[in-house]
């Protein structure tokens, strides 16, 4: 990159906030994902002023700008592979302000999840939004990709959480979306907008957070299934009953056998899967009525056992098993492709039978586990990427996957975002007249295509 286009980059961060050897260029240079591509410069601002100057330089010279937190996104929407320029987000990590009377907080992009978790429960409060990720993934990156995880079926997506976001558009100006509002139908919902949107229409720099009260109960359940169909039909046996579960999580044999490997738990592996099931709220004594009607109707539709965790230290391995599933793959294989379909919940069985027939016809594990509770799986495909006769399989696997999730009523994604790994089903799954509002709107808000470029759209 032009020396003066860094010196006035440097003059705006600081020399501290601009990165250009090649080590740091490759550690910006990747996410979640097997893909990576170096940027041309990677540049840390500190406020909403400096992102303002740094994306107003870079319109100047048509460079392409992609924003990034902690990289750990599942759909390569982070890297930047036309190079240009990284706007880390991670020295803008400061919670600007818990409004106890609005039950609100005011944070920067770049606060990781868990901190925010962690700083507003000592008052009392509760950010439920919990990817798998929270402990290094950032609130603008949660944000940008309308982040899930396992609260979800309870207590909703991100999305359900963002009041109003300070954004940086494409030419540099500054706007504020929203507010400390719980109601607000004043002209287009412009929050709503640019969650989700992966970079590709603003840089997200702080954003205001609905909190709740916290839980102050739970009880959590690891269910055993001999049969992995059986555990995909109780999902809907639950919620019929009335029950609405902080969280119901599926895990197979595979994810099972290999988080055993790995943290020694006493997970069962005579199963074909578990469910992990957890209710919450402000009454002990409902909150174990729940899980002890949950139990019965686990035993009804099929669960060989319910062990009810006896303290907090049993339910935090609970936890700890769930959320180490998808680095523990790769004692299975060097490579996963990790997807995140969602179905309508009354096609789970359905969706899990054929997977696993994708799985048999192609010769590749197919892993599943994720959010059975609000329909969203994480089929993993197992794989060497330097086979390429294996690399081949899995494209076909993907395609698949993805044309079952459709004909099901459902979609490519739950939470991880297209990125540019999906960009190629979008028009099947969308149609061309909502892929051609789309476009217009990138148009019109970044009609240089700079921000995030060959992201989320077919080219």
């Amino acid at each position: 990159m032009d020396k003066n286009i860094l010196a006035q980059f440097e003059k705006i961060t600081g020399k501290d906030g601009v990165l250009t050897t090649p080590e740091d260029l490759a550690v910006y240079g990747y996410d979640g994902t097997f893909e990576d591509h170096r940027p041309d410069v990677v540049v840390l601002p500190r406020t909403t002023e400096q992102v303002s100057r740094i994306v107003i330089q870079a319109a100047s010279e048509r460079i392409p700008v992609v924003t990034r937190g902690m990289g750990s996104g599942l759909a390569a929407a982070s890297v930047p592979f036309q190079g240009g320029i990284v706007l880390a987000m991670t020295r803008m990590n400061h919670i600007l302000e818990i409004d106890l009377a609005n039950a609100i907080a005011h944070v920067e992009a770049g606060v990781v999840t868990a901190d925010l978790q962690t700083a507003v429960e000592e008052f009392g409060l509760f950010y439920p939004p919990d990817p798998s990720s929270l402990r290094h993934s950032t609130i603008g990156g949660n944000i940008a990709c309308n982040a899930g995880g396992p609260r979800c079926l309870k207590y909703g997506v991100t999305g359900d959480y963002v009041l109003g976001l300070t954004i940086v558009l494409a030419d540099g100006r500054v706007i504020h979306t929203g507010g400390k509002l719980i109601k607000d139908v004043v002209g287009y919902d412009l929050t709503a907008l640019f969650t989700g949107s992966e970079g590709t229409l603003g840089v997200v720099t702080e954003a205001l957070l609905r909190l709740t009260a916290k839980p102050k109960f739970a009880r959590t359940a690891l269910v055993e299934y001999a049969l992995l169909e059986d555990a995909s039909r109780t999902v809907n046996a639950i919620l019929s009953a009335g029950i609405v579960p902080a969280t119901m999580e599926l895990m197979d044999e595979t994810a099972l056998a290999c988080i055993e490997e790995a943290l020694h738990l006493g997970l069962p592996l005579d199963v074909e899967a578990t469910l992990l099931i957890e209710t919450d709220g402000a009454d002990e004594a409902s909150v174990l009525r729940e899980i002890e009607a949950i139990a019965i109707i686990c035993k009804e539709t099929g669960a060989r056992r319910v062990k009810v965790a006896k303290d907090e230290l049993e339910r935090a391995n609970l936890w700890q098993a769930r959320r180490s599933v998808s680095p523990a793959l790769a004692r299975k294989a060097p490579n996963k492709l990790g997807e995140d379909i969602t179905v309508p919940r009354s096609t789970i069985p359905l969706a899990i039978r054929r997977l696993k027939a994708i799985s048999a016809k192609y010769g590749l594990p197919i892993v599943i586990f994720g959010h059975a509770g609000d329909g969203n799986l994480h089929p993993n495909i197992l794989f060497d990427k330097r086979d390429p006769v294996q690399w081949n399989k899995v494209e076909q696997m993907v395609a698949e996957e993805f044309a079952l999730a459709l004909e099901l009523g459902g979609t490519l994604s739950g939470e991880h975002g297209v990125g540019m790994l999906k960009r190629r089903y979008m028009q099947q799954a969308l149609g061309l007249v909502s892929l051609e509002i789309q476009k217009r709107i990138k148009t019109a808000l970044d009609p240089l295509n700079i921000l995030n470029p060959g992201k989320v759209f077919p080219e």
